[in-house]
């Protein structure tokens, strides 16, 4: 795992970026994906399916997947994962004084097709209903050279999605964002939520 600078200007913006290098493991999530069919779902909102937002083809994942064995390709990536989280808490120790545990709820594997995208702005925490997100994270599985940047509107910031990168940002309105539409080729995510921890 390497720490990777997303430069903006001299002001901080709070994502954190890594390379996990480890072109296997994304190429072996991809190759999960791919050989469960039956597990896909439209992309899907909080409010629903809604193409003009969002259009993906995902895969869910429960945690208590992680236990099952033809599940263990996601849990060799959950524990490269916890570097970067681990990484991001030095680089912002106020977290790591605060925040001494973290959830993490149902994720997704998702696959952008070209015209896919997720195109409006928008932020992880709108609503009470997902008030309990701290940080989102994100890694690319797969180089992406026509579109499909993810692009953070405050900072005016685009990333490139590039096999191995991970991020990890603030789920909060001041990192909108949106996922511009892939004009060719074929895009593969893995993402999800760090959550406060319920009953605790």
């Amino acid at each position: 795992m390497k720490r990777i600078s997303e430069t903006i200007n001299s002001f901080p913006s709070f994502i954190g970026s890594w390379d996990i290098e480890n072109n296997n493991l994304c190429n072996e999530i991809i190759r999960f994906f791919e050989d469960h069919p039956e597990l896909h779902t439209k992309g899907e909102l909080t409010d629903g399916i809604n193409e003009e937002t969002k259009k993906t083809t995902d895969l869910p994942i429960l945690p208590n997947d992680l236990t099952k064995q033809e599940y263990s390709i996601i849990k060799e990536y959950m524990k490269k994962l916890y570097e970067c989280y681990e990484d991001y808490m030095d680089i912002w120790p106020f977290l790591k004084n605060h925040i001494n545990n973290i959830d993490i709820g149902t994720f997704q594997i998702q696959k952008y097709n070209p015209g896919d995208h997720f195109q409006k702005i928008h932020s992880e925490r709108t609503t009470i209903s997902v008030s309990h997100r701290i940080l989102v994270w994100m890694t690319y599985l797969n180089d992406v050279d026509d579109g499909g940047n993810t692009f953070f509107e405050n900072y005016d910031l685009k990333i490139k999605p590039t096999q191995g990168k991970t991020l990890i940002w603030p789920a909060e309105w001041t990192h909108a964002h949106s996922g511009e539409v892939l004009k060719s080729g074929v895009k593969y995510i893995i993402t999800g939520w760090m959550n406060f921890p319920y009953n605790r």
